[in-house]
């Protein structure tokens, strides 16, 4: 072999040892603590003074110090992480629900994993069972079926069920004063003058839409107003659904206001009124169920109602939280978060 050949030929490198993670008793030696003092230190659970804590965090700090939680929820066979199971991450609505359980959960201590099941019956069932695998206590879910949270109540994991309500159920619950919001929103409408007011609607079978319809209905009956039935206008849950389904409504009806069932809707309730060049409120007036900021945003600026959206993420994880500390009897509770009218331009008289 010619000598450049030799010189090509590759030479074996000694293999690389693998590179040491610190550990517990590294933190311990750093800080001058005991190991158990480290992992109460770190892991708030049980007592370590604020200086304690300070010490041990700062030299975890210094020498790179990550905690393992695989290990030690094998350790425990339990974990600090919730599942927080949401339907549509877009939606300014399930983003505002998301960070107020993080908010809730970091303060106590515990970290959330957030999966977008998008509306789907079948990813909502396959990530239940990615956080069974990761032996989380408990799951907040915005369910699709009521299959999720029994699966999960099945394999003794607690469940908070968030903005809707399963007949079938055995699950807590936070929900949203949905029949009240809407009622009081009607009511806003009717005592503008309007009787012709056409409801965009994409669903009736969870609490939140059936208590929205609910609320349209007895602001009608509370002014000895009679509900015309074709002016409830069922759509999806789109916003180019929902402007088709406005623009069938504005063809084939008389209404003097429209109110969107939730955020997504009055997008699309908003577009054809914009591209029919209607002036809002002087020819038609629209409302909207779930406020989000960009109808603060658009002008006129939309009357709707707020759903203290944040406030419910955290009403969701105080309530489990209290479920998993064994603090709460084992009857379901529920729990409805009030919601608020804002009245703003987009709502005036009924034209004559």
């Amino acid at each position: 072999m010619s000598p450049r050949g030799q010189a090509a030929r590759a030479v074996p490198q000694p293999a690389q040892p693998p590179v040491r993670r610190p550990t517990v008793q590294d933190v311990a030696r750093e800080a001058g603590v005991s190991p158990s003092t480290v992992s109460r230190a770190l892991h708030t659970r049980g007592y370590a003074s604020p200086a304690v804590r300070a010490r041990v965090r700062a030299a975890a700090e210094r020498i790179g110090y990550v905690t393992d939680h695989n290990a030690r929820n094998l350790r425990s066979r339990t974990s600090t992480s919730i599942g927080v199971l949401i339907s549509d991450l877009r939606n300014p609505f399930y983003a505002d629900l998301a960070a107020g359980i993080e908010q809730e959960l970091r303060s106590a201590g515990y970290q959330m994993v957030l999966v977008n099941d998008n509306g789907d019956p079948a990813e909502e069932l396959q990530a239940a069972e990615t956080l069974l695998a990761m032996r989380v206590p408990g799951v907040i879910v915005t369910p699709v079926t009521a299959k999720c949270p029994q699966v999960l109540q099945d394999n003794g994991v607690h469940v908070v069920c968030a903005d809707r309500e399963l007949s079938r159920s055995k699950s807590d619950v936070v929900l949203g004063d949905n029949e009240t919001g809407a009622r009081e929103l009607t009511e806003h409408l009717i005592a503008l003058g309007h009787t012709r007011i056409g409801l965009l609607i994409d669903e009736t079978k969870w609490s939140t839409g059936a208590g929205r319809l609910a609320g349209f209905r007895a602001a009608h009956a509370d002014n000895d107003l009679t509900v015309d039935e074709d002016l409830i206008a069922y759509t999806s849950f789109d916003a180019d659904a929902a402007r088709l389904t406005t623009r069938k409504l504005l063809n084939d009806r008389d209404v003097t206001a429209i109110i969107s069932a939730n955020n997504v809707l009055a997008q699309g309730a908003l577009a054809e009124l914009k591209d029919r060049r209607l002036k809002i409120p002087r020819q038609i007036s629209l409302a909207a169920y779930d406020d989000v900021p960009w109808m603060s945003l658009v002008q006129p600026a939309l009357t709707t109602v707020d759903q203290s959206t944040v406030e419910m993420g955290r009403s969701c994880a105080r309530l489990l939280l209290a479920r998993i500390r064994g603090e709460l009897t084992p009857k379901r509770r529920q729990v409805k978060v009030p919601a608020r009218l804002i009245v703003r331009g987009s709502t005036g008289p009924a034209p004559r």
